[in-house]
């Protein structure tokens, strides 16, 4: 061993590295072994010109005003107002027959850690307080088996839609384990398809690789465009391939409204001939941080806030909206075939962006500091970085409060918290049950209601009518809608009576 870690500490001096072996010294001999086998993983001079490139690329960053276009009208859908509802409904069907032909998978990306959330396990596993108790994990499978049930009494096709979830090392363990104790709520376990994501060395300021222990590295996954590298080396396109499946549905576990494998998203894509599609809301404050859709210098892609000029974020069309509007959400279509170019043949040319965040690392006195402001940097690539790649792109547009409600800060944070999530699943049920007939006596100071619908009783709200239609409710009383399957589960009323307490 004293020679190759000779050999190794020359090659971490030729890359600037050589304070990473600093504590090797003090380590066991079973420390020290595993602390070679972590450092040698790493290919330095790859680090290096990526950290270099990267770093250099955002000291210099312009506004792309002169660039940008949005995207062209006839590749945007919209599935709100009353005139696209005869086109919401061909997508649907179209979705449905897809879903059907057992050609549809959905690929959840779940490999960031919970630590803005404020827990140390899987965001998926996070209960916003919903009356049923249900985590994000069981309220997507669930949604997933219910869909399943709406394309085969749609069709008559009885195909499954296969769940491919992306973790890391910090979540992949604990995921496994919670499906595996849960009986993958329901669904097969052939369809539940667990992977895991590579991670990267944290950086110091200067560029230094940095030690989270005295025997380990800090790393952290490479953002959610890790997907393509993660789904070439476990070879999962080929075998989506082999079973058939042609649309792959791509969307964030933090989104509490997300519509898993969208038959009128999917649908959509498939009428557009779409290769590549997304989800987006509308902007409708210049001021508003979130990344838009937009073609610059003739290919797509999501400008961030920080690329457009305030005047550019300002500027309205007749009509009164912004003219760049398209929300980019985390929710895209894309078919095997441009997935399989892009995870085959394109990903080494997908770029890296930097995240300055608290990296936790170790002092010369040995002890792990964790700081109260940024003190490193994450290199991380996009999922949506490869939208530049797609000859037809397609945008559909969809409504906020209807499907989406990110949930990343923790409890008592203004946005994006355990309390918005639950407060906007909640209002969307409301509006479910007034859509189906049934009404409410009185209502509660901020118009909100606990309100909740089993997925595996309602997709997205459709067949409640038989539960609800010319039945009157309370606003102020916790009211929780179920499907027969769930009857006596956790001591409540089977799903065709409601509860109310």
């Amino acid at each position: 061993m004293g020679e190759e870690c000779d050999q190794l500490r020359k090659h971490l001096k030729e890359n600037g590295q050589e304070h990473l072996m600093k504590f090797y010294d003090t380590l066991s001999q079973d420390q020290q072994l595993a602390f070679l086998r972590d450092l040698q993983s790493i290919d330095y001079p790859k680090m290096k010109l990526a950290f270099e490139k990267t770093t250099a690329e955002a000291t210099t960053l312009q506004k792309k005003d002169e660039n940008l276009r949005p995207v062209p009208p006839e590749q945007v859908g919209s599935v709100i107002g009353a005139e696209n509802q005869n086109s919401v409904a061909i997508w649907r069907n179209q979705g449905l027959q897809a879903i059907s032909e057992g050609k549809v998978a959905v690929l959840l990306l779940a490999g960031g850690q919970g630590t803005r959330l404020g827990v140390n396990f899987p965001k998926g596993r996070y209960d916003v307080g919903l009356p049923s108790g249900k985590t994000l994990y069981q309220l997507q499978a669930e949604r997933i088996l219910k869909l399943q049930e709406l394309a085969y009494e749609h069709t008559g096709g009885g195909a499954t839609i296969p769940w491919y979830i992306m973790t890391s090392e910090h979540t992949m363990v604990d995921t496994a384990e919670y499906f595996q104790n849960h009986k993958y709520f329901g669904l097969q376990e052939d369809d539940v398809i667990l992977f895991e994501q590579h991670t990267l060395p944290c950086f110091t300021f200067e560029g230094k690789i940095i030690l989270d222990q005295p025997g380990k590295v800090s790393r952290a996954p490479g953002g959610n465009g890790g997907l393509y590298e993660a789904l070439h080396e476990n070879c999962h396109i080929d075998k989506m391939r082999e079973r058939g499946i042609e649309y792959v549905h791509v969307y964030c576990v933090d989104n509490i409204l997300v519509k898993m494998a969208d038959p009128v998203f999917i649908g959509f894509c498939i009428d557009k001939s779409a290769e590549c599609g997304a989800k987006v809301v509308e902007k409708k404050r210049p001021e508003e941080r979130v990344g838009v859709v937009v073609k610059c210098n003739g290919k797509y892609q999501v400008a961030e806030y920080s690329e457009i000029s305030e005047e550019l974020q300002k500027k309205r069309d007749p009509d009164g909206k912004l003219t760049f509007r398209e929300g980019n959400i985390c929710n895209h279509f894309f078919t095997i075939d441009f997935l399989e170019k892009i995870v085959k043949e394109l990903e080494p040319s997908l770029k890296y962006h930097i995240a300055e965040k608290k990296i936790p690392y170790v002092n010369d006195s040995r002890k792990r500091i964790e700081p109260d402001k940024p003190s490193g940097i994450k290199l991380e690539k996009f999922v949506f970085d490869v939208f530049e790649f797609a000859e037809k792109f397609a945008v559909l547009e969809v409504a906020r409060e209807d499907e989406f409600s990110p949930l990343k800060n923790k409890k008592g944070s203004q946005t994006d918290s355990p309390e918005t999530a639950l407060r906007d699943l909640l209002n969307l049920h409301h509006k479910y049950i007034i859509k189906a007939g049934g009404t409410f006596a009185d209502s509660t100071k901020d118009g909100s209601s606990l309100c909740e619908i089993s997925p595996l009783l309602s997709y997205a709200g459709e067949g409640l009518e038989e539960v609800v239609k010319g039945k009157q409710f309370s606003a102020t009383k916790t009211i929780h809608l179920k499907a027969e399957s769930e009857e006596g589960k956790n001591g409540e009323l089977p799903c065709k009576n409601v509860k109310e307490g």
